[in-house]
């Protein structure tokens, strides 16, 4: 199976065009109430209609009442949904659309323990913490996932070809590490980078 690459807190039309030309698995609009690129519902609605049916659109959200899920479905348009608190499965499952379910790594992983909490995730997101920008110890990786798996956390051009080659996971995810002195202000050269490395090292290069 193909690598999946996720680029995630994107807030410009220009942004979304490079990784629609790029060919990436999925976008991440922000929803969450304490980021820096959480969207209106208008601007979101505007880059979810650019991106139909070119990319998957994940709504990300954190602890987040489940109206304001709803709204962002109905009025913006959403393929996926992304938690990154402390939402059980019945509240990930209960909006009917795919999900992943965030997960902050400070220790071993127990795999085995996520997945018979959340049965019905479409995969799981190890993360050292939402929005952080840093790295979890490599180390913590689950040595043989049962399911799919996607890396997030301090990943970069610089460091995700070493990550794939290591982890070997279902997919990785990006925001701060392809942006350039703004937040929520992405660099096409740094995405562009990221996704060629990504690439070459699932593909054994």
């Amino acid at each position: 199976m193909a690598l999946k690459i996720k680029i995630c807190g994107i807030t410009r039309s220009e942004d979304l065009e490079v990784l629609m030309r790029l060919k990436v698995d999925a976008v991440g609009l922000m929803f969450a109430e304490s980021s820096p690129r959480r969207l209106a519902l208008e601007d979101a609605r505007r880059l979810s209609e650019q991106a139909q049916g070119r990319i998957a659109r994940v709504g990300v959200f954190a602890d987040a009442k489940p109206a304001a899920v709803w709204t962002a479905i109905d009025e913006v348009g959403l393929d996926a949904l992304q938690f990154h608190g402390q939402e059980d499965a019945a509240c990930c499952s209960a909006f009917g659309l795919p999900y992943l379910k965030a997960v902050r790594v400070s220790g071993a992983v127990d795999e085995a323990a996520l997945r018979q909490g959340y049965p019905d995730a479409c995969a799981l997101l190890l993360d050292a913490g939402a929005g952080g920008g840093q790295a979890f110890d490599w180390r913590h990786w689950p040595a043989n996932p049962s399911g799919r798996c996607m890396l997030a956390g301090g990943l970069g051009p610089d460091n995700v070809g070493r990550a794939v080659r290591l982890l070997r996971p279902w997919g990785v995810d990006v925001s701060s590490k392809v942006e350039g002195t703004r937040k929520g202000v992405k660099d096409a050269e740094k995405m562009t980078e990221f996704v060629t490395e990504a690439r070459r090292a699932a593909a054994g290069e």
